[in-house]
């Protein structure tokens, strides 16, 4: 079924800008279906921060349109607004007041009521475990709980779409792994996330579509096993522990690498639902057992890689570029 732009919470069509001589966003179309969360990824100053600026109305863009909320991005500016909420790179946390001072203070921009904006901000604190801390310093919170303190005040005016600019950078990883949790919670309750990253796990874990963009152009865009299906190296892997059985599938499976000693053959795939399939029929029709099958597929890193041409720019992540091995026991 085509997604029509109803369905869509953000609708972009041939955004262009540029700086100087400088091309950053070079006529992309991105399109992020209601209640899922789309996950930008590209080297630094590949124009992700100038995507979300766009989008956010925060920055004018040279050229294209777009439907943010089902809202023209330049006509209908404030009812965007009032649709979304960002979390930029840098904390909008003010350090000199209290946490929850803060969670009234952008209450007080939402022109919430003081008893509605106590009571919206008590239960974000609530939500984002900081009760304990409300009273003190937003100077003395650690990294994590800065980051749940700023998108708990991106959540007081209740938007249906969140920008996050990467929302966990300089973050430890447990700190990570429970922004992840949030983010999946957020989605749960209906809200559409933008995503940008550093890391290219969060991506993978988190993106319901990605996309790469790389001199100005979405180079490529699909969900993380679509996008790893494009770059060459994934096989399958047959290990066997019967000699006899082992000799005759390599003697069927010529284009197969051979490990006499271990008795595994290695068959290049793309790892695709028919290419299993294809071999697994082979099998049975054969009468060949394998005691274990393996798909082994490249990860968001090699993807990155060959498709921006960039050198480990993401060193922080947690993945490395070997390749993801999913088993399943024959």
């Amino acid at each position: 079924m085509t997604t029509t732009t109803q369905e869509l919470a953000i609708a972009a069509t041939g955004l262009r800008k540029s700086y100087g001589g400088k091309t950053v966003l070079d006529g992309i179309d991105i399109r992020v279906p209601a209640g899922t969360v789309f996950s930008l990824l590209g080297p630094n100053g590949a124009g992700k921060t100038t995507a979300v600026n766009i989008l956010s109305t925060l920055l004018s863009a040279d050229g294209g349109q777009a439907r943010i909320a089902g809202h023209d991005l330049v006509a209908e500016a404030q009812a965007v607004r009032a649709a979304i909420g960002v979390t930029g790179q840098f904390s909008a946390v003010d350090g000199l007041i209290t946490g929850e001072e803060n969670m009234l203070l952008m209450a007080d921009l939402h022109h919430l009521s003081k008893h509605e904006g106590r009571r919206v901000a008590g239960g974000l604190l609530e939500r984002f475990d900081l009760v304990e801390a409300a009273k003190k310093p937003a100077a003395t919170y650690s990294g994590g709980m800065k980051r749940r303190l700023d998108i708990a005040m991106t959540l007081v005016g209740d938007p249906r779409i969140i920008f996050l600019d990467e929302p966990t950078t300089g973050l430890d990883p447990r700190s990570r792994h429970n922004m992840w949790q949030i983010i999946r919670e957020l989605v749960t309750g209906g809200v559409t996330v933008f995503l940008t990253t550093q890391y290219l796990e969060e991506a993978d874990q988190l993106a319901d579509r990605i996309g790469v963009l790389n001199g100005g152009k979405l180079v490529a865009e699909g969900s993380a096993e679509e996008l790893k299906r494009l770059i060459p190296g994934g096989h399958v892997r047959l290990r066997f522990s019967d000699p006899v059985a082992y000799q005759s599938a390599a003697s069927a499976l010529r284009e197969a690498s051979r490990d006499d000693e271990a008795l595994t053959l290695q068959i290049p795939s793309d790892g695709s639902q028919r290419e299993l399939r294809a071999i697994l029929d082979w099998l049975d029709a054969a009468g060949v057992e394998a005691d274990e099958l393996s798909v082994h597929t490249p990860d968001l890193d090699d993807v990155f890689f060959a498709l921006t041409g960039s050198g480990p720019v993401l060193a922080q992540s947690a993945r490395s570029s070997q390749s993801t091995e999913k088993e399943t026991a024959r």
